[in-house]
């Protein structure tokens, strides 16, 4: 019998039991997911790696310093590569949240712009510099490392240094988040947390450049 031909009753009855139905599922979901996390109690600082082909990295890590800001962590952010330009997260950070989050735009630009790489260099081991500093500091809960991975993928930075600071140097619960495409397999196998991002589409293809509030 099709559901026009139903009868006000049976039609609900029928409704009545899909509503039965799905409630048991949820109620099974939810009791088999309570007791997955009824065994997740600990807490630890953590290593957070966001890379990829894909846009978003820069975004997703500092998606994580807004919610340390709400949550009145302290923050601070390391930029390896974008420091020269007029970011909107720059803009916002500084602006109204600087009592929160130390915000240090440490890069000139990237490589292909400078074209000089002594300089690059030198920026790069100054903001690694900068965020051992943060890091050190027991009371700063996040350090964003903003395009690391491109500094460490291009050599400006060694990457065993960098992996046996966080190892032996990071306080217990500070959280650091390094963004960047081509993440080292080194700290991608010594991180807690791995986002790669894939690229699908990208208007930049179809002859679109980067506009404020989308790419910067």
């Amino acid at each position: 019998m099709t559901p026009e031909n139903d009868t006000p009753a049976e039609a609900s009855s029928e409704g009545t039991d899909e509503l039965a139905r799905h409630a048991s599922k949820m109620a099974k979901k939810k009791a088999a997911r309570d007791k997955i996390m009824a065994q997740k109690s600990g807490e630890k600082g953590l290593i957070i790696v966001h890379t990829g082909s894909g846009k978003g990295k820069s975004s997703a890590g500092f998606g994580m310093i807004l919610r340390c800001i709400a949550h009145e962590m302290p923050c601070a952010v390391v930029q390896f590569i974008k420091g020269a330009w007029d970011t909107g997260e720059r803009r916002l950070l500084t602006t109204h949240f600087g009592a929160l989050c130390q915000f240090h735009a440490m890069g000139e630009g990237f490589t292909w712009e400078t074209q000089d790489r002594e300089r690059d260099i030198a920026a790069a081991v100054a903001g690694w510099e900068k965020a051992k500093e943060l890091i050190r500091d027991p009371r700063v809960r996040m350090v964003l490392l903003d395009e690391i991975n491109i500094a460490l993928r291009y050599g400006y930075l060694d990457v065993e240094e960098v992996l046996a600071f966080l190892r032996d140097e990071k306080p217990e619960m500070t959280h650091v988040v390094l963004t960047g495409r081509n993440a080292a397999e080194a700290l991608i196998e010594a991180a807690d947390l791995v986002t790669e991002m894939g690229q699908i589409k990208h208007p930049f293809r179809a002859g679109i450049k980067g506009q404020p509030g989308v790419e910067f």
